[in-house]
C-alpha cells in the first residue's frame, strides 16, 4: 500500500514527525519533491534531528529510504546529513537514489545567491539552496542527472557547454568569477564517487515492492500554498508539493497512492515571503513563536523566526482539498494551552464581500481574515493518549475547524515526540 505525508500550507506543518511515527509500518520511505532548502524537525528515542533530503524514516533499521527522481539532489548535503545522524548512534541507513535524479551544482547555489542579491527589496525570500536555478535548468535541459555522472565523454562535452552560457550570465549580469569547465568535472566525479553504491532505477524498485505487497510511505516537503501551479504564485518553491506528484516523482502508477495524509497544524506558521491573512505580530507573535514546536518556531534550514498566524480555515481547506486529503494530522495542539480564547480564520474579506474560497495571489494580498474567537482550554494537554479525556473546550476547537475545512482529523498531535499522538476514529 502507498500513503503519502503532505502538508496543507506553507511547510513547517509537523510532517517530519508525523512520517517518523508512520514509517514504524513502513518498509519504505520516499521523498519524491524538493531539495534541501526545507527541512523536518524530528525528535525520538535517538536525539533530535533537521532532516533536509533523507526521508524522516531514516531511524528504524528495517525501512529502505529512497531519493526520488523528483528531488533537487545536493549530494555533498546528502552524505552530511548520513554523518550527522550516524554521529548520533543512528544505525546506517538503506539509501537508494534514482539514477533520474537530477543534481544540485555548487554553481545553482551561487547563482540562487546573486540573484536575490541582484532583487534586493524584490526577492522572493529564496533559502539561498540553489533550488530554483537548479528546477530552471532541469527544464531547460541542462542539468546532470545522476545517470549522467557514469558517462565520462558526455561529461567531458557538456561541461564545457554549460559553463560557455552560465559564464555569459556570471560575466554580464552578475559581475562575478566565471566557472571553468575542468572544476566542474572535478566536482562532477567527486559526486559520482559519493552516490556510486546507492544508485538504483527507484521506479523498478518501486514497481516490484507493490507487487509483493510492502508499505510505502511518500514524503513531501513543503506545503499546498507553496506548489508552483496551486500556491501563492510567485511565492511558491519550484517543484510541486502535492501527493499527485507522488506519482511522478517517485515513479510509481497515480492508481497505487491509496491514503493522502495532510498535516495542518492547530495554528499557524511560514517562512519566507508571500501573502499570509492570518498573519499576527508584535508581543502576540513573539508568545507564539517562543511557545511554539518544539523549542520555538525557527526554519529548520535557514534558522529564521518564523512568521505566525492564527489557524486559517480558507487556506486549509483549499490546502486540503488540492491535495486529495484523506485524513488530516492536526499538529502542535499542546502549544495552545496556555491562550484564554484562541481566534480562528473563518473567511477572508476582499474589496467588501466575505469568501470562503481561497483566491489567486492578487485578490489574497488585499484579503482581511474574519476572525470568530473560541474559548481557549487553558491547561497542558501533553500525555493524553485518548481523545476522549482532552479538555471539552479542546474537542470542540479541534470539531469546529474539522466541520470548518471538511476533511476528516484523524491523528492530533500533542506534543513533539513520535508516541505524542491520539487516533479519532472516524
Amino acid at each position: 500500500m502507498v500513503k503519502a505525508v503532505v502538508g496543507a500550507n506553507w511547510g513547517d506543518e509537523g510532517k517530519g514527525k508525523i512520517t517518523d511515527m508512520l514509517s514504524k509500518e513502513a518498509d519504505i520511505i520516499c521523498r519524491f519533491q524538493g531539495g534541501a532548502n526545507a527541512g523536518h524537525t524530528i525528535v525520538n528515542d535517538y536525539g533530535k534531528f533537521a532532516l533536509h533530503t533523507l526521508p524522516s524514516g531514516v531511524f528504524y533499521d528495517h525501512t529502505t529510504s529512497i531519493i526520488g527522481n523528483g528531488v533537487a539532489l545536493n549530494i555533498p548535503v546528502l552524505f552530511k546529513e548520513i554523518k550527522s545522524i550516524t554521529d548520533q548512534n543512528v544505525p546506517m541507513p538503506k539509501i537508494k537514489v534514482s539514477d533520474r535524479a537530477q543534481i544540485v551544482m555548487s554553481y545553482h547555489i551561487l547563482f540562487d545567491q546573486y540573484e536575490e542579491e541582484r532583487l534586493g527589496g524584490k526577492s522572493f525570500g529564496s533559502t539561498k539552496s540553489g533550488i530554483a536555478p537548479f528546477y530552471s535548468d532541469k527544464y531547460a535541459k541542462i542539468g546532470f542527472q545522476v545517470s549522467e555522472l557514469f558517462d565520462e565523454e558526455l561529461l567531458q562535452e557538456k561541461v564545457v557547454r554549460i559553463c560557455e552560457t552560465k559564464n555569459v550570465l556570471l560575466e554580464h549580469l552578475y559581475h562575478k568569477p566565471l566557472i571553468k569547465p575542468e572544476e566542474l568535472l572535478k566536482e562532477l566525479h567527486e559526486y559520482r564517487d559519493m552516490v556510486a553504491p546507492y544508485v538504483c532505477d527507484v521506479s523498478a524498485f518501486l514497481y516490484e515492492a507493490i507487487k509483493e505487497g510492502k508499505n510505502i510511505l511518500l514524503e513531501g516537503q513543503l506545503g499546498s500554498l507553496k506548489d508552483p501551479d496551486h500556491g501563492i504564485y510567485p511565492m511558491v518553491t519550484s517543484s510541486s508539493t502535492l501527493a499527485a506528484y507522488g506519482a511522478i516523482g517517485a515513479g510509481l502508477p497515480p492508481y497505487e497512492i491509496k491514503q493522502i495524509i495532510t498535516v495542518c497544524k492547530a495554528y499557524s506558521s511560514a517562512v519566507g515571503a508571500g501573502a499570509f491573512v492570518s498573519e499576527i505580530f508584535g508581543e502576540e507573535a513573539d508568545e507564539l513563536r517562543r511557545r511554539g514546536g518544539d523549542g520555538g518556531e525557527y526554519g529548520a534550514t535557514t534558522g529564521r523566526p518564523r512568521r505566525m498566524g492564527w489557524f486559517d480555515c480558507v487556506a486549509s481547506k483549499y490546502g486540503c482539498r488540492i491535495q486529495g486529503t484523506t485524513d488530516v494530522a492536526f499538529t502542535v495542539l499542546d502549544v495552545l494551552g496556555y491562550l484564554d480564547e484562541i481566534p480562528v480564520c473563518v473567511g477572508y474579506e476582499i474589496d467588501g464581500e466575505v469568501t470562503t474560497d481561497f483566491p489567486t495571489t492578487a485578490k489574497l494580498e488585499k484579503a482581511k481574515p474574519v476572525l470568530k474567537t473560541l474559548p481557549g482550554w487553558k491547561s497542558d494537554i501533553r500525555g493524553i493518549k485518548n481523545y476522549e479525556e482532552l479538555p471539552e473546550n479542546c474537542r470542540k476547537y479541534i470539531e469546529f475547524i474539522e466541520q470548518q475545512i471538511g476533511f476528516p482529523i484523524t491523528m492530533v498531535s500533542n506534543g513533539p515526540g513520535r508516541n505524542d499522538i491520539i487516533y479519532r476514529n472516524k
